[in-house]
């Protein structure tokens, strides 16, 4: 089974369909720290470190050897970009400019059997409903019958609560024969005591020393909630006055719970996940930890690009889940869902 991987980052979704089945034949991605993440583990996958909009006007079976409609599987997460819709909807026209469009230039070209596009949870909402809307119908008018679903890493063996959209898509001339359905949500949903064990030694972030004595204070699974009131005044200054949860400000995270959604940059301010017994943010390696990646796996670049392309990735054992589930659909098997997860999608 041959995979194309579109917007690759660090290999988080390569390296997990890999683990499902698939070869990847070819990974287009511009960053160069990300690629050399890429060639430092797989020296022999295809990196293609370039921007993708400097591709869709080229001959792309040429460049990946591969026939048109013989790809298994197109798979990235592009953007979440707002598209400009002038009038009349006009399809794939009102999404020139974005990266979609070159996502579905891709999909045009090479007509994969089935596709994979991941993105954030925010996409499904976003102009209230008319981009997903929009990207359906692309999808739709170029011959593939589709399903969309968000995923939480969690469910799927990954210490960490992360919603992401996974669009499944199935080339229409092939749905008699292939029936996808999502991976069945784990029964054991790991937490950070069961993950972070034995971490190999790497760079970490600090925390300004400000910052530092206020988190200081907040006690494990806590916030900017668990701080004295006068300390919480100074601390939030306006936001104080807001309303709200926002309990992802000063949180430390608890050795009993998964870590909240990780960014792309551990210390920045209302995104904090500090360590459950330490004043400080995660190291890289646990980070990669929490997004299930093995210490095997090496980073390259500054300690602020490893972050940034860990927090960025589709976490492993994630993408191992919805690749099995595609492995499958295209050889053919059909997991059966039990009645209450067929209902989901009634």
């Amino acid at each position: 089974m041959k995979s194309i991987e579109l917007f690759a980052g660090a290999g988080g979704l390569a390296l997990g369909l890999e683990q499902a089945g698939f070869e990847t034949i070819g990974l287009v991605e511009i960053d160069k720290s990300a690629c050399a993440t890429l060639r430092q583990n797989r020296p022999e996958w295809n990196v293609l470190e370039t921007d993708i909009t400097k591709l869709t006007d080229q001959n792309l079976e040429d460049i990946f050897n591969i026939k048109k409609g013989e790809l298994d599987l197109l798979s990235g997460g592009y953007p979440c970009q707002a598209f400009s819709y002038a009038g009349v909807k006009k399809g794939l026209e009102d999404t020139r400019g974005t990266l979609f469009y070159h996502y579905a230039i891709f999909l045009e070209q090479l007509k994969p059997k089935m596709f994979l596009a991941e993105n954030v949870r925010g996409l499904v909402s976003h102009n209230n409903g008319t981009t997903l809307q929009t990207m359906i119908d692309v999808f739709t008018n170029m011959g593939y019958t589709m399903k969309w679903k968000v995923l939480n890493a969690w469910d799927y063996g990954v210490a960490q609560k992360r919603e992401r959209i996974f669009i499944i898509g199935v080339r229409n001339d092939l749905t008699d024969s292939i029936t996808f359905n999502y991976p069945n949500a784990h029964q054991y949903k790991p937490v950070l005591r069961d993950i972070l064990e034995d971490v190999p030694e790497s760079a970490g972030s600090k925390y300004p020393e400000k910052k530092k004595s206020v988190l200081d204070l907040v006690p494990a699974g806590g916030c900017w909630r668990d701080l004295p009131d006068d300390i919480a005044r100074d601390f939030m200054k306006g936001s104080y006055f807001l309303g709200g949860g926002r309990t992802g400000i000063a949180r430390r995270l608890s050795w009993d719970e998964p870590s909240l959604t990780l960014t792309c940059s551990p210390a920045q301010g209302q995104t904090e996940r500090c360590h459950p017994d330490e004043t400080r943010p995660f190291t890289t390696r646990e980070y990669a930890r929490i997004q299930s990646f093995p210490d095997t796996w090496e980073f390259c670049g500054t300690t602020s690009n490893i972050y940034k392309q860990i927090g960025n990735a589709v976490p492993v054992n994630l993408g191992k889940c919805v690749g099995e589930s595609i492995y499958n659909a295209l050889q053919g098997k059909v997991i059966e869902l039990t009645e209450k997860e067929q209902l989901l999608f009634v």
